[in-house]
């Protein structure tokens, strides 16, 4: 069986970089952009609805629970985070679908790569199946932010603190834990210091020996 691989990644760290590179390599799909499309044909609602819920798009649903972040007495570990009213179905209607697509995904046995949507929390335990967690300093990935965007500082280290906020609450939210706990994952690799082809080479020398 062709490992799939999970890859949750901190703003500024390069997942969207690296993961198709994994893919390449291992010669198996890169799951990202397929997933609200999948959704949405679920459902039976726009692609636009979909992406609006979906955590790895820029107003997705892990901005709304940003913005209940903000809010007095919440608390995104437990029940009782306000989510605001949007559109006619549920947020956790959209997370539930999510969770199906990337299941099914797992379980075809032709291995893929897929990126945040707190995949790694989804098939934690699946045989075969490699979570991968990049990360790296503020600074660091400030830095990347603002060099890769062409961004000021001041705008590089708002839109990274606006993005950790949302893919840290999404998670937080729905599944009860924290995206950037080591427990989570089998390979934890700073990203901000390493060149981008030296962390593909250790993902997929990582899927080779998963078992």
């Amino acid at each position: 069986m062709t490992a799939v691989v999970t890859i949750s990644a901190a703003f500024g760290a390069g997942g969207s970089a690296i993961g198709p590179a994994v893919a390449e390599h291992l010669g198996v799909p890169f799951v990202d952009r397929a997933i609200p499309y999948t959704v949405a044909a679920d459902i039976g609602c726009s692609l636009e609805e979909a992406l609006a819920h979906d955590d790895r798009t820029e107003h997705g649903l892990g901005r709304i629970l940003a913005d209940a972040a903000r809010l007095p007495n919440v608390t995104l570990g437990g029940m009782d985070v306000h989510l605001p009213q949007r559109g006619v179905v549920p947020e956790e209607e959209f997370v539930r679908h999510t969770e199906q697509v990337i299941r099914e995904v797992a379980d075809r046995g032709e291995g893929a790569v897929i990126l945040g949507r707190a995949a790694q929390v989804v098939l934690a335990g699946h045989p075969g199946t490699l979570h991968v967690r990049l990360d790296g300093p503020r600074k660091r990935r400030i830095a990347r932010v603002r060099e890769t965007m062409e961004l000021s500082a001041q705008e590089a280290e708002h839109l990274l603190t606006e993005n950790d906020r949302a893919r840290t609450a999404y998670v937080k939210h729905f599944y009860r834990t924290d995206p950037a706990d080591p427990g989570l994952y089998h390979l934890v690799i700073d990203s901000t210091r390493l060149a981008a082809a030296a962390c593909v080479d250790m993902v997929v020398r990582a899927a080779h020996a998963i078992s």
